[in-house]
């Protein structure tokens, strides 16, 4: 039977237990400020996500069984937890498509749930730093990695002050040419080393052009012509405006406002219009798309093209199974006046979204660190082209032309200038290259016109960036 009067004692042992307990919760002396359990019992669980665009299948190669786009990071994961003594950490994996990219990342910004890291372009993820989604990543670089990863790919990733995407691979972007062509127009001395990146001076240039619509044999290319030019809409306006740079233009002043319209920007468009009228580009720019120009040059319809590492090695593959006319496919930078050649890259690594928590954005910003500079895993940048010198100087005999992209960031440019609203910006360009083409505008005017345009983009942009002063 139950005895009511031992129940104010047992009530009372009871508010004890508890009230000891929670203290001992609140200071638990045998667990640090870092997680670590000081007693060897088990470390806090920590769970961070990590989303990616498909970069490459495996771990290191595709051949590997079961290979897929999630490989290398669940590797890299579980490698992290196992030598990681702050936490007990799960990354979760995730890939999404490119083309829902942004969708799913503002349906989760706006809900308060955004990955805790994303993989991906700095090309395509850079307006997320002026927003203020992105964490500085400055505390996570050091000075090993700034002395194997060259100043032109950190120029890359830096917006501002701050570093926000850590560098692991690169797709860099060039010219392409077609050397049986060269060789068929007597362009010999022109042809550089099949696993090197040509250089021309744009004197050198002119003369190639000329030599192609000369002298080449047109029982054996007809309807070809020396040079690709496309206007369609912004898909590869990289090179259009590496072509505007090419009289010296800088293109951005350090307050990250367009500079074109000056003498060299000028020049540059004028030169452009000048070979699109004499002939030596296929002919209807303004409705050629780059996909279009892309299908041409693999159909020998084209001397001259542009090009990326993704783009070149596919090409390669397509002749190799039979798809393309089979042809000695090389790479040249873009010429300029000055006789310095001009090539820039797209730069892919990890960006650490704001997501409130501090616990884990530090796990995110570790594990980043982690799989950018573990000298296991940056070998995985081979799968595309790596940032980093030493993984160059590797696999420099497996893939020859990774010491030539090495060799070539010294003349790299930041094509986007990090400036904010260049997602919009890209929008602005190609209808005024239209309008020179089609003879609406002049040069000057339509240069003119894309900078009081494209300042405006700007301008707006500024006014919302978390960067910008």
């Amino acid at each position: 039977m139950f005895n009511r009067k031992m129940f104010p004692i047992a009530a009372f042992i009871l508010i004890l237990a508890l009230v000891a307990g929670c203290s001992g919760k609140q200071t638990d002396s045998s667990v640090d400020n870092s997680g670590n359990n000081k007693t060897g019992g088990a470390k806090d669980k920590v769970e961070i996500s990590l989303w990616l665009t498909p970069q490459w299948k495996g771990v290191m190669d595709a051949t590997e069984k079961d290979a897929d786009y999630d490989s290398f990071f669940k590797y890299a994961a579980e490698k992290f937890a196992k030598q990681y003594d702050k936490y007990d950490v799960k990354v979760n994996v995730q890939v999404v498509a490119g083309d829902q990219r942004d969708e799913l990342l503002n349906v989760n910004l706006n809900g308060g749930t955004p990955p805790d890291i994303f993989f991906e372009s700095v090309f395509a993820m850079g307006d997320y730093a002026h927003r203020g989604a992105l964490a500085p990543l400055n505390d996570i670089v050091d000075d090993a990695a700034k002395s194997d990863i060259a100043q032109s790919y950190w120029d890359n990733v830096t917006f501002g002050e701050d570093v926000y995407f850590y560098p692991f691979s690169q797709n860099p972007g060039t010219l392409a040419y077609n050397a049986d062509m060269f060789r068929a127009a007597g362009l010999d001395k022109f042809i550089g080393d099949e696993n090197g990146i040509q250089n021309w001076t744009l004197e050198e240039y002119e003369q190639i052009l000329k030599g192609l619509k000369t002298n080449m044999p047109k029982d054996k290319y007809s309807n070809a012509y020396p040079m690709a030019l496309f206007a369609l809409n912004n898909q590869g306006d990289t090179w259009n405006l590496a072509y505007l740079r090419m009289f010296g233009n800088k293109f951005f002043d350090d307050n990250g406002n367009l500079i074109v319209d000056d003498a060299s920007g000028a020049k540059a468009a004028n030169w452009l219009k000048k070979i699109y009228d004499e002939g030596y580009t296929n002919p209807g720019a303004e409705s050629v798309s780059s996909n279009d120009a892309n299908a041409m040059f693999q159909n020998q319809q084209l001397g001259i093209s542009f090009t990326n590492a993704v783009l070149f090695n596919n090409a390669k593959a397509d002749m190799k199974a039979g798809k393309s006319p089979n042809f000695d496919i090389r790479l040249a930078n873009i010429p300029s006046e000055s006789g310095d050649p001009l090539s820039f890259t797209y730069v892919v690594g990890a960006s650490v979204f704001q997501t409130g928590d501090e616990v884990r954005t530090e796990v995110a910003k570790d594990f980043v660190k982690f799989f950018s500079t573990d000298a296991e895993l940056v070998k995985a940048s081979k799968n595309s082209v790596p940032v980093r010198s030493s993984v160059a100087e590797e696999f420099k005999q497996q893939f020859p032309l990774f010491a030539a992209y090495d060799a070539n960031a010294e003349h790299m440019f930041n094509f986007t200038g990090n400036v904010p609203g260049y997602s919009e910006l890209r929008q602005v360009l190609y209808p005024e290259l239209q309008a020179i083409f089609i003879g609406e505008k002049t040069p000057e005017q339509a240069i003119k016109d894309y900078q009081s345009k494209g300042n405006a983009v700007i301008q707006k942009a500024k006014e919302n960036s978390a960067i910008n002063p």
